[in-house]
């Protein structure tokens, strides 16, 4: 039996979806396929299905967690895009976590909270 698994990805909340698809596209994603109901989503190897769920309170509760090489690359992309302002959003500055990474967080027009990450080195 072979049970190794391929891939896994989350169904995002959008309460916009169409907001939402510019959105991604305005960070770096990519749509590779769309409808009116569900995108999916990817950047490199990193993908999720981005769907029309109108449950506000649900996307203000939903979490993803983006892992990257360099989060402040991808924080001054964040700023020089203009994404706070053009999507009415909220960026935060990056900071060390006690848990051992830096990391910056960001809600998507739904109110999904990002969490942009790389890890730290590790002291010892």
């Amino acid at each position: 039996m072979n049970l190794d698994p391929v891939e896994i990805k989350a169904f995002v909340p959008a309460t916009d979806l169409e907001l939402s698809r510019r959105f991604y596209l305005a960070l770096g994603f990519e749509v590779s396929w769309t409808d009116d109901r569900l995108a999916y989503v990817r950047h490199g190897h990193a993908s999720f299905l981005l769907q029309a769920f109108d449950a506000p309170a649900f996307a203000r509760q939903f979490q993803m967690h983006l892992l990257v090489a360099d989060v402040s690359d991808w924080h001054a992309h964040v700023v020089s895009a203009d994404i706070a302002r053009r999507f009415g959003v909220s960026v935060g500055r990056p900071e060390d976590r006690p848990w051992g990474m830096r990391d910056f967080v960001l809600f998507d027009p739904a109110g999904v909270l990002w969490r942009i990450a790389q890890n730290l080195p590790q002291a010892g």
